[in-house]
C-alpha cells in the first residue's frame, strides 16, 4: 500500500473530511474497512494508518516493549490512548474528532499527504511553515542521500 500526493480539502462544519479518492481507491483494493487516526508523534499533524498498517505497529512495539516494564507500559498507554478508529461513510468522509482537530490546529483547510503507508492530515497554514525553502529542501536531500552537488 502507498500513498502519495497532497490533496487540499475543507472539513464541514462537523468535522468531517472527505477522503481523497485517489486514497480511497487504495484502501479499497486492500480490502481496508477501517482507518486508524492519531496526533503524530513529532508534527503537528494527525497520522491516518490503515488497520492493517497499524496492526503491524502494534505487533512492532509489543515485541519491544515489555507489559512488565513499568516505563515501556506507561509509553504503550501514551501511545494508544488517543487512538481513534474510524470508518468511511458511505459519501467517503469520515470525522475527525474535536480533540484531534485542536492537536493538529486544524481549522477547516486541510492538506492530505500521503506518506507511503500512511496519510498525514495537515493544517494548510501549519504544513506551510513546516516545509523548508526549496535551497535547504534540495541540500538536505543531497546530504541525506550523500550526493555531492
Amino acid at each position: 500500500m502507498r500513498f502519495i500526493g497532497n490533496i487540499s480539502a475543507k472539513t464541514d462544519t462537523k468535522g468531517r473530511v472527505f477522503m481523497p479518492a485517489a486514497f480511497r481507491k487504495i484502501l479499497q483494493a486492500a480490502g481496508e474497512e477501517n482507518i486508524v487516526l492519531r496526533k503524530d508523534i513529532f508534527q503537528p499533524c494527525l497520522v491516518i494508518y490503515p488497520e492493517s498498517v497499524w496492526n503491524g505497529v502494534m505487533d512492532t512495539m509489543r515485541t519491544r516493549l515489555s507489559r512488565w516494564n513499568r516505563k515501556e507500559q506507561q509509553l504503550f498507554r501514551q501511545f494508544v490512548s488517543d487512538v481513534e478508529i474510524l470508518s468511511l461513510d458511505s459519501n467517503g468522509r469520515f470525522l475527525i474528532p474535536k480533540r484531534h482537530l485542536q492537536m493538529a490546529n486544524i481549522q477547516q483547510e486541510v492538506s492530505l499527504v500521503g506518506m507511503d503507508d500512511t496519510i498525514e492530515i495537515w493544517s494548510t497554514a501549519e504544513m506551510a511553515k513546516q516545509s523548508l525553502p526549496g535551497d535547504e529542501f534540495e541540500k538536505a536531500i543531497n546530504d541525506m542521500m550523500g550526493c555531492q552537488y
